[in-house]
C-alpha cells in the first residue's frame, strides 16, 4: 500500500503544480528562478517526450494506460520481496497517471521546469518522477545479474 500512497504523492504534486501553472500564468509566460538558467515556463506538450509524434493523444492515452495496469499488477505481486523496484515502478505509475490526466482532461500536457543552462526540454513533475524510476528500473536490472552470480557462486563454493 505504501507503493500506491508514493505512486499518489507523486501524482498529487504533480497536478498542483500544473494547476499554480495554468491558474497563475499565461501560455509561454517564463520566470526567471535564476537567470539563464533555469526557469518556470508556462509551456504546452501535445507530444511525447521532447515533441516527438506530435497530435497522437489516443496513442498515448491507450499505451498509457496499458502501462499503468501492468505497474499495477506488478506492484501488486511484488509486494515487499523487492522494494527498490517497488519505488521505482510507484515513480512511475505516479507521473504516468499525471501526464494521462492531463491528455484527457487538455489534449496536451503541461510543461513548466525549463533548464536554460544545457538547452533541455521544457518538462514536469510526472516526467521528473518518470525519469528518476525508470533510472532506477534500469540500475537495478543491470546491478541483478551480478548479484545473482555472487548467490550462485556462494551457493557453489558451500556444496563443495
Amino acid at each position: 500500500m505504501r507503493y500506491f500512497m508514493a505512486a499518489l504523492a507523486v501524482f498529487g504534486l504533480d497536478q498542483v503544480t500544473k494547476w499554480l501553472v495554468l491558474k497563475k500564468m499565461s501560455l509561454y509566460e517564463s520566470i526567471p528562478l535564476w537567470e539563464g538558467v533555469f526557469h518556470i515556463t508556462s509551456h504546452r506538450n501535445r507530444g511525447a517526450a521532447f515533441g516527438i509524434l506530435q497530435n497522437q493523444q489516443w496513442l498515448f492515452i491507450t499505451i498509457t494506460v496499458a502501462v499503468v495496469c501492468g505497474i499495477t499488477w506488478y506492484l501488486i505481486r511484488l509486494k515487499r520481496t523487492q522494494p527498490l523496484m517497488s519505488w521505482s515502478l510507484a515513480l512511475i505509475l505516479g507521473g504516468a497517471v499525471g501526464n494521462l490526466i492531463d491528455r484527457i482532461r487538455w489534449g496536451e500536457v503541461v510543461d513548466f521546469l525549463d533548464f536554460r543552462l544545457i538547452h533541455y526540454p521544457i518538462f514536469n513533475v510526472a516526467d521528473s518522477a518518470i525519469v528518476i524510476g525508470v533510472g532506477l528500473m534500469i540500475f537495478l536490472t543491470l546491478r541483478q545479474p551480478h548479484e545473482q552470480e555472487e548467490a550462485f557462486t556462494k551457493e557453489a563454493g558451500e556444496t563443495r
